[in-house]
């Protein structure tokens, strides 16, 4: 006989939405928690009349409650029973709001009870609600940000001047008289951003992905070069140093020779002139002797053969000079020694300029595109007397006040910043103008408040700023002014270009692929940089 399943629907109270607790059956043949029903029977007190939550049957006076126990052993069970362990919400899962114990996973999210469901509970609150459905959505954990805290109102519109999320209560106070469309309608219109968004991010993702792997490839064969390049340096300085070695040990050998002929001709002399001055001591003797002597014919005949002197040993310059140090040696050591040491330093410093990566600037339109960059203008900037079309992306001067609210960033002349900055390595981007306009970069630190130098863009040391007119262009910046002929930009279309860690900022007229530099700047840019406009009467800037 097949085993009789027991669902958790079967014995939820209709009131609560939950398991029963301390259940109690009504005449009329339903079951509710104990507290559940005698709270909704408190309120019909004054009225004497009781009904059932459920068929709306009618008693009086107060029926009596009493624990169904049968029912009561059947819940307890039917709790003890485990699910499977995917029912339940663990990390990162939206909890039901209604469970108690244990929290089931959540399903769907009611956006008028602002709660959370799992799927029994939510089975029951669409039954409870069957009459006037509730706006739900799929289970989320952000419900409270889906609510206006200002009116406690479902975000239901967008405005566009602000680019918020607002309530309906939201465009009849703060946003009056904004550029308001339904949620739904901005979605729609994102959308199809987003397709293209997501487009030129898959093109990019392969441009990029192709870039990764010639740049792994480069990298190995860099890799593979700068072993061979160590290995053939290893064998050559070897080879050098064998070769030294070699040097030192011909010029020992030369020194020893030289040495040994030297000396070899000093001690032959040595050991005549030593035989010479025995000879000349003994002759001495004998004359000495002689001079004593009383016998005239002894002294007459001795005289003769002792007086004549031996033969002289010549001793001249060139012995000596072959005997004389070695200074010289030394000395010609010596300098071998630091032309060597200083002919390896250059070289190797030829080898340290060589592994030098130069800045890599771009040269083409298509070299600078590969560093563009979208910018959004940040609205608690933008000037009250500064009107934004086109998606926010069209700068222009009006006649009157526009609807912004106060804020502390905005500037008090017609000048707004982008919302974000530029702070890595390459940054491009491109705007077209008409009339008189400043395009700049300024460190967001820069003053709002005023219309003093230390707020305009280029007139101090937070912000270099070019600007663009039909008789004349200038770039400023620190109140230091640099002119150019008018015929130096041709079009009306400027391009930015910025190497935020090479200390780079260039100006370029951008006509179709032809780009011709206005003027470039080199310093040492201390914080992140953001995009900045001023705009004059009749004037007006694009962002492309």
């Amino acid at each position: 006989m097949a085993e009789a399943r027991i669902s958790e629907d079967e014995f939820m109270c209709s009131v609560c939405l939950d398991l029963l607790k301390d259940p109690v059956t009504t005449s009329c043949g339903h079951s509710y928690c104990k507290s559940c029903i005698t709270g909704c029977w408190d309120q019909e007190d004054q009225m004497r009349v009781y009904s059932c939550p459920q068929c709306r049957q009618t008693f009086s006076p107060r029926p009596a409650l009493a624990k169904n126990t049968m029912l009561a052993e059947v819940v307890e069970k039917l709790k003890n029973t485990k699910l499977p362990a995917d029912c339940y919400a663990g990390a990162g899962d939206v909890q039901c709001d209604v469970c108690t114990g244990r929290k089931h996973k959540a399903v769907k999210s009611c956006l008028v009870c602002l709660e959370s469901y799992c799927q029994t509970h939510f089975d029951r609150h669409e039954e409870f609600h069957s009459r006037k459905p509730h706006k739900v959505t799929d289970a989320t954990g952000q419900l409270q940000e889906m609510i206006c805290p200002t009116h406690e109102k479902l975000l239901e519109v967008f405005c566009r001047t602000d680019q918020k999320c607002i309530c309906v209560l939201c465009t009849m106070d703060e946003h009056k008289n904004h550029d308001t469309v339904s949620a739904a309608a901005q979605r729609t219109e994102k959308q199809h951003q987003l397709k293209e968004t997501q487009k030129s991010f898959q093109q990019r993702i392969q441009q990029r992905e192709k870039d990764l792997q010639q740049l792994r490839e480069a990298v190995e064969s860099h890799k593979r070069s700068a072993q061979t390049a160590v290995e053939d340096s290893e064998r050559i300085f070897t080879e050098l140093i064998r070769s030294i070695e070699r040097s030192c040990s011909e010029a020992t050998q030369r020194i020893r020779d030289q040495e040994k002929t030297a000396v070899s001709r000093a001690e032959g002399r040595v050991e005549r002139l030593e035989q010479e001055i025995n000879d000349l001591r003994r002759r001495d003797t004998e004359l000495e002797q002689l001079s004593h002597t009383q016998d005239h014919i002894h002294f007459l005949q001795s005289f003769q053969s002792l007086s004549a002197p031996p033969e002289s040993t010549d001793v001249n310059d060139d012995l000596f000079s072959s005997l004389s140090s070695f200074d010289g040696v030394r000395e010609s050591v010596l300098q071998l020694r630091d032309k060597l040491e200083d002919f390896c330093k250059e070289e190797l410093k030829k080898i340290s300029d060589r592994g030098t990566f130069p800045n890599i600037v771009p040269r083409t339109r298509n070299d600078f595109l590969q560093y563009s960059h979208q910018f959004i203008l940040d609205l608690n900037t933008v000037n009250k007397r500064l009107r934004l079309s086109e998606r926010n992306r069209v700068i222009t001067v009006t006649d009157t006040d526009q609807s912004y609210p106060d804020h502390l960033d905005r500037f008090d002349i017609c000048q707004v910043l982008c919302r974000e900055n530029v702070s890595n390595q390459h940054c491009y981007w491109e705007v077209e103008w008409s009339g008189d306009v400043s395009i700049s970069v300024s460190y967001k630190s820069i003053s709002r408040k005023g219309r003093g130098r230390d707020c305009l863009f280029g007139y101090n040391d937070q912000s270099w700023n070019l600007i663009c007119s039909s008789f004349s262009y200038s770039f400023w910046h620190n109140n230091i002014v640099t002119k150019f002929p008018v015929k130096s930009i041709r079009c009306r279309r400027i391009g930015v270009y910025v190497d935020h860690s090479a200390g780079t900022l260039s100006f370029y007229s951008v006509s179709g692929d032809t780009m011709i530099l206005i003027h470039t700047v080199q310093t040492t840019f201390t914080q992140p940089l953001y995009p900045g406009f001023r705009v004059g009467y009749k004037s007006s800037v694009k962002l492309c």
